[in-house]
């Protein structure tokens, strides 16, 4: 959510940016919301001006009283009553043209980074710097699914009949693989210096919005029926969330955390859940990390933020390579996003394993997340997120590149340990 003072004294790069994300359906809410806001103000101002009058003309009813001037006694009630009915009614329409602004600026797009490039999809997205060499091999890599099967390691069947589809039950050696990424993550962003933390994996729906446009939450979120609670789609929700109406002292940013949690997602509009496959699923795991930081600050750890995913697959000698989002592919908070795709050796093409986004201070506008600079001045705070690690999605990755031809996998080195010492399944 942008500044409302910004949009006031800059309607047209307002505008222009929302030309930028090909949103051209939401240009005429800057007007509306510039003449709401000119309507709020007044209406604000002239609640305090009748405030003050109502004030001022009960406090000179009981002087008329007291000199018998009961004209105008009578005429001072009347006015009271009069301007107290305007100020019920100002009372009544305040909160609604409030509201209203609130819900409009939280729909206009955050302002994007001007080193983003144009473009309406993500098919204009533009790839930046690759990591290592893709590898075909010599025999066919089989799908992902038929893999963890042979290796008995997966069970869609059963969690089709118990949960349905996009659901699933990782066995043996590929569950302990899964898990083994997942502490490998941990320990590695634990190594980077941020702090470890698991969190709510429920969270209301005040954090929900300051978190995410109204769009994504559709998209996204299952809600608790009969509570105002949802479950994640993500641990950055509940970990921005863990900030909202806070002042944070300026000597203690930046705030580096990473943390595990399961995920679950709708994934409403994603054309169908694949029935034999872990790519697109509703839950799954994952280590995130995210920082809360000084504005000037922000660009610099967004750089930190990919470069952590792609070290991390790098040590397990997984080729990777980086792109850069387009404007018209990324979503409304954000001002600049980064994601890290995988080689694949079965589709001979790299494919989307992590996300890494600067989102400026909009969520902390949304959710009041404000810093205190030592000479006393507050402002709101940047917030940045990135994904460390995504099994099973990420398994995809590491079994296709590390398969051998007798179907047995490598487990590289920095697992090991996470593995009982194996060096191979199968």
């Amino acid at each position: 959510m942008i500044d409302i003072k910004f949009l006031r004294e800059n309607p047209d790069a307002v505008k222009e940016n929302i030309k930028k994300k090909f949103q051209d359906a939401k240009l005429p809410l800057v007007d509306e919301v510039i003449e709401l806001d000119v309507n709020y103000r007044k209406a604000l101002q002239r609640k305090e001006s009748l405030q003050a009058d109502k004030n001022k003309i009960s406090k000179s009813i009981g002087g008329f009283m007291a000199k018998g001037q009961k004209e105008e006694a009578e005429a001072a009630k009347a006015q009271v009553k009069a301007f107290s009915e305007e100020l019920a009614e100002l009372d009544k329409t305040v909160p609604e043209m409030e509201e209203r602004i609130k819900t409009i600026m939280m729909t206009i797009p955050n302002i994007i980074d001007p080193s983003v490039p144009i473009g309406k999809d993500d098919s204009e997205n533009v790839e930046i710097t690759r990591y290592g060499d893709p590898v075909v091999p010599d025999f066919e890599v089989p799908y992902h699914a038929e893999i963890m099967e042979k290796l008995n390691g997966i069970d869609l069947d059963s969690a089709r009949k118990v949960a349905g589809n996009g659901f699933y039950y990782l066995m043996g050696d590929i569950a302990r693989l899964h898990s083994a990424v997942i502490s490998y993550a941990r320990d590695f962003m634990i190594d980077r210096g941020f702090t470890y933390c698991i969190p709510p994996f429920m969270i209301r729906s005040n954090v929900v919005t300051g978190v995410m446009s109204f769009a994504e939450m559709d998209a996204m979120m299952y809600k608790i029926e009969g509570e105002d609670l949802y479950l994640i789609g993500t641990s950055e929700h509940s970990m921005i969330g863990k900030f909202i109406d806070t002042i944070i002292d300026e000597e203690t940013l930046p705030q580096t955390l990473t943390s595990y949690s399961p995920c679950f997602r709708k994934e409403k509009g994603a054309h169908g859940i694949e029935e034999r496959g872990v790519y697109r699923i509703h839950q799954f795991e994952k280590q995130e990390m995210i920082v809360v930081c000084k504005p000037e600050d922000s660009p610099m750890w967004f750089e930190k933020l990919w470069q952590n995913t792609v070290d991390l697959f790098r040590s397990m000698d997984i080729p990777v390579r980086t792109i850069e989002c387009c404007s018209g592919d990324l979503a409304d908070l954000k001002v600049k996003s980064f994601d890290v795709e995988a080689w694949s050796p079965r589709q001979k093409k790299y494919f989307e394993v992590g996300s890494c986004s600067n989102l400026g201070d909009a969520q902390a506008r949304r959710l009041g997340i404000r810093v205190k600079s030592t000479d006393g001045k507050k402002y709101f705070a940047h917030t940045l997120n990135n994904t460390v690690v995504a099994p099973p999605r990420m398994l995809i990755a590491f079994l296709e590149n590390n398969l051998n031809e007798d179907g047995t996998v490598n487990i590289p080195e920095v697992l090991r340990p996470y593995m009982g010492g194996k060096s191979k399944i199968g």
